[in-house]
């Protein structure tokens, strides 16, 4: 461990107000030597899943013992409890609120603590930041070498959730979800390799129904659809989105998170 270690940022703050930046100075007050990355600051205001799905996309591309600051805090305020949490190569300072939960599903070896030792806060704590007075400093002195268990003790009751699963509708049919809109109007889907390896096989026909549009190609890239053509990729995250070629696929299909996918082999 050193004290030029990454500490990355994952909030719904935004750009326009002064919360990032305020965070980021707290950080460097504690530890100037820290090397703070803006992760996304863009996830969708009050939405504990999409701040899940971003970091878990994200997290691995970091060096050993990075620390990755996640404030999606809905709750903030309240009686749910701030996390310090360790895996095999990383960190994650978050509120516990499941935020960490797609993190936690990959990772073999995870140990979960309640950050209960108030002396490395910022006083007085604010009822409604506590991503400057609580998370960021912790954050600091983590990365200045203090040790995990200085922080607080170990808990096993935190609170996760799982991405809901496609489910069977007929013998050769599947019904799935969106479950995230991005940037470029793509559709992304829980459907996966491994809960419906059938869609990418090579042979596959499928017609796939979500909002107004009916897909019946998987692509292997964007640059494969047609102008204006709805269709089906293996993206990134190993799931299948619905996208369309220069153009907005949830605009085309009129669907947003959590319409339905409809799949017929």
């Amino acid at each position: 461990m050193t004290a030029s270690r990454f500490i990355t940022l994952t909030t719904d703050f935004g750009g326009s107000d002064h919360f990032v930046g305020t965070m980021r100075g707290v950080i460097l007050g504690v530890n100037p030597a820290a090397q703070v990355v803006d992760l996304c600051n863009a996830v969708n205001s009050f939405d504990v899943l999409d701040g899940a799905l971003t970091i878990a996309q994200a997290y691995r591309y970091f060096p050993p013992d990075s620390i990755h600051l996640v404030v999606v805090d809905p709750g903030v305020g309240s009686e749910r409890r701030p996390l310090l949490v360790q895996t095999t190569k990383h960190y994650f300072i978050a509120p516990d609120n499941g935020v960490l939960s797609l993190v936690m599903a990959q990772e073999e070896r995870v140990l979960v603590r309640h950050i209960t030792a108030s002396h490395h806060f910022l006083h007085p704590v604010s009822n409604t930041f506590h991503g400057r007075d609580i998370f960021a400093p912790c954050a600091g002195w983590l990365s200045k070498g203090v040790e995990p268990e200085k922080f607080g003790d170990e808990i096993t009751d935190y609170v996760r959730f799982a991405l809901p699963k496609p489910k069977p509708s007929a013998e050769r049919a599947l019904k799935g979800a969106v479950i995230k809109v991005d940037k470029f109007g793509n559709l992304i889907t829980n459907l996966s390799m491994e809960n419906a390896p059938a869609l990418f096989a090579a042979d596959a026909r499928v017609n796939i129904k979500v909002g107004q549009a009916v897909v019946t190609a998987i692509r292997c890239t964007y640059a494969e659809g047609q102008a204006g053509e709805v269709f089906g990729v293996l993206n990134s995250m190993g799931l299948l989105e619905i996208a369309c070629n220069r153009g907005s696929a949830a605009q085309m299909a009129k669907a947003g998170r959590g319409a339905e996918v409809a799949v017929e082999f």
